[in-house]
């Protein structure tokens, strides 16, 4: 199909179809070149996103339930490389979401759109440096398990741009916001930098890709009336319960759009 025909939904479905890794991220960075160019158009007649059970995805890594991953320090070369396939694994995964917001939900500004590309674009990106870094330890991306919680997440909230807006940037991605810093902290100490470079990139990325979640569930909570504190706690409660765990980055938090009566609710909700 060449791309002076398609629109922005045929090319997020392309890229979440695509399941050789290289080739949705070559895809991503193609369409998100094009789409800021102005050759991607949204169409005039929105109509129904098709369902998707799950996106493209190569035969390994095998994914499993998140207990039964093996617990490894950073270490070795061994525990770094299952290290970085895990965030490798979480920034595929990241590219899907990125797409299917901009394929799910229609009827939205062109701003919403325009966002969730970039950040389709960012994760291939990351994905790419951690990969990269993996094959430099001798491994490459299927080498280890993996699970499937984030895109379990999205379809839980397929139904709902306000749940996953809430759910899928200010919760799971946002877990990157707190655990980051303490990982960095503990590879510069052994020495590596070179991952340590890669996490810092991902780190100032990712407050930016909370921040688009936070203004989007907000422009949501406005549209509908409803009181965007009080609806996120009870989210949390509904869909997330086991995945909020402290402590919190609370400066990355309040740059990434939370307020501090939310970080409050968070810390007494975390225990």
């Amino acid at each position: 199909m060449s791309t002076r025909h398609l629109n922005l939904f045929q090319a997020a479905r392309l890229c979440l179809d695509a399941t050789d890794p290289a080739d949705k991220v070559a895809l991503t960075q193609r369409y998100a070149a094009e789409f800021a160019q102005g050759w991607l158009s949204l169409p005039a007649e929105w109509g129904e996103p098709e369902p998707i059970g799950m996106p493209g995805r190569p035969p390994r890594p095998c994914l499993v339930h998140p207990r039964e991953l093996p617990r490894r320090g950073l270490g070795s070369v061994e525990g770094r490389a299952a290290f970085l396939h895990a965030i490798a694994h979480i920034e595929l995964n990241a590219i899907d979401l990125g797409w299917d917001a901009v394929y799910r939900y229609r009827g939205l500004p062109p701003q919403f759109y325009a966002d969730w590309v970039s950040v389709a674009n960012d994760e291939s990106r990351h994905f790419t440096l951690l990969r990269d870094r993996l094959r430099q330890l001798g491994h490459d991306y299927g080498d280890f398990d993996a699970h499937n919680g984030l895109w379990e997440m999205c379809i839980k909230t397929a139904h709902d741009g306000l749940a996953r807006m809430a759910l899928v940037p200010r919760v799971l991605e946002a877990r990157g916001l707190d655990v980051t810093p303490g990982m960095i902290a503990k590879l510069r100490a052994l020495g590596d930098d070179a991952t340590v470079a890669i996490l810092e990139i991902i780190l100032r990325e990712e407050v930016v890709h909370v921040a688009a979640g936070s203004r989007w569930y907000h422009w949501y909570c406005e549209r509908r009336g409803v009181e965007p504190r009080q609806r996120f706690r009870e989210l949390l409660k509904e869909y997330a319960g086991g995945y909020l765990h402290g402590p919190f980055n609370l400066e990355a938090r309040l740059l990434a759009g939370f307020d501090e009566d939310e970080l409050l609710a968070l810390q007494e909700q975390a225990g």
